[in-house]
C-alpha cells in the first residue's frame, strides 16, 4: 500500500521529524521562526505542523548558511525570491530565458585574394 504524498502547504510533521528530516537541530527550527524566516502552521493546541514547503525552505536556509549568509541576508534572499517568483507567475515567464539556437553551415575559409595581392608591383629600374 503506497501512502500518498502531503499536499506542498499542509502541515503535517512535528518539530522534531521536521528537523531530522533537514539535519537540523529543533532550536535551529524555533530560531528561525522566531526570526521570521519560516512560519509553520500550528494545531489548535498550538504545536507546530511543518509541511512539504517548510521543509524545502528549511534545505533552501541550509545552503544560504552554507553559503555564508547570516540570517538577516537569509531573510532578504528568502523574500526577493519569493517576489521574482510571484512577479514571473503574473507575467507568465519561464524562470529562464528561452534561448534560440540556429545552426549554420560553417563558414569557407577559403583564402580570397587580398588587397595585397592585388596592387600593381613596382618595377626596379
Amino acid at each position: 500500500m503506497t501512502v500518498p504524498a502531503p499536499e506542498g502547504d499542509r502541515g503535517v510533521y512535528g518539530i522534531s521529524v521536521a528537523a531530522d528530516l533537514v539535519g537540523m537541530g529543533v532550536q535551529n527550527l524555533r530560531l528561525y521562526e522566531a526570526r521570521g524566516l519560516l512560519q509553520p502552521e500550528r494545531t489548535d493546541g498550538g504545536t507546530r505542523r511543518y509541511s512539504a514547503n517548510d521543509l524545502a525552505r528549511l534545505r533552501r536556509i541550509a545552503d544560504l548558511l552554507d553559503a555564508g549568509l547570516n540570517l538577516a541576508g537569509i531573510g532578504m534572499v528568502l523574500d526577493l525570491e519569493g517576489q521574482n517568483a510571484r512577479l514571473r507567475e503574473e507575467q507568465d515567464v519561464p524562470p529562464w530565458p528561452t534561448v534560440v539556437t540556429t545552426t549554420q553551415a560553417p563558414r569557407s575559409r577559403k583564402r580570397t585574394n587580398s588587397t595585397k595581392d592585388s596592387r600593381p608591383t613596382r618595377s626596379r629600374s
